[in-house]
């Protein structure tokens, strides 16, 4: 099943919606297989000259699906393909031959604000909020404590990511991560407004402006790749996943 919505809302724009609402669209191997794939045929379509990228229904997208994470049961060697895939997904965003705009339209938790972190320009709804969630369930963000300190810089990714806390639209835009916040209604036809803007220029020129800022944007994951596998490994990890799938089952009962 797909895990992404596709239109087409303006000349040149392809709009995504993550569409797995019944989880908050949360991630999972078929959701970095599928963005992967996505992000590298946009390259070869002449028509795509600029990506909204959205989700559908009270979240952007709560971060890495819960029960995958059971599912890899701390095996190390298991866990190092699936960041690799994760990291995969999130660097397709970012070598995606043209820009992708985030439009973040409710929660963007833990890879959901990664994910951001990875799109090229980020506006947010006014109820959006982002965290980096992985603490909370004994892991790291490792695509965020990399990424992180360029867009945000040290001191609020350290924040972010040692904390686990939440911060509403406003004070992701003081901090750097997202570039305008809009009232809820007025989120979408702002994104698609500007990479409708964006599409109408010519494309060789935000190709290359696209490809030089990004440039060196890869380095540093292999470490990142490899603490963040070790901590999947941990009793802590394995507890607080085992904990908040039985606060779910409990709230579903």
């Amino acid at each position: 099943m797909t895990r992404f919505a596709r239109s087409e809302p303006a000349p040149g724009v392809v709009q995504l919606a993550m569409c797995r609402p019944e989880k908050l669209n949360a991630m999972d191997r078929a959701f970095f297989a599928e963005l992967t794939e996505l992000m590298s045929g946009f390259g070869g379509d002449d028509r795509v000259r600029a990506v909204v990228l959205t989700g559908a229904g009270r979240a952007f997208s709560a971060g890495g699906d819960i029960d995958m994470f059971a599912d890899l049961d701390g095996d190390v060697a298991r866990v190092r393909p699936h960041l690799r895939a994760v990291y995969d997904a999130f660097h397709a965003v970012e070598r995606c031959a043209v820009p992708v705009i985030a439009a973040v339209n409710g929660l963007a938790f833990g890879g959901g604000t990664e994910l951001a972190l990875a799109c090229d320009v980020v506006l947010a709804a006014e109820s959006a909020r982002f965290a980096f969630k992985e603490p909370t369930v004994g892991l790291a963000p490792g695509y965020g404590v990399v990424r992180g300190p360029e867009v945000l810089g040290r001191h609020w990714t350290r924040y972010l990511a040692l904390s686990g806390r939440e911060i509403d639209a406003a004070r992701a835009e003081r901090a750097g991560l997202v570039q305008e916040v809009h009232p809820d209604a007025d989120l979408l036809p702002a994104a698609v407004a500007l990479a409708a803007e964006i599409a109408a220029l010519p494309p060789l020129a935000v190709q290359v402006g696209k490809a030089f800022v990004n440039r060196d944007a890869v380095g540093g994951f292999n470490e990142s790749v490899e603490a963040t596998a070790l901590l999947f490994a941990t009793e802590e990890h394995r507890a607080a996943v085992a904990a908040f799938r039985a606060r779910r089952g409990r709230d579903r009962g």
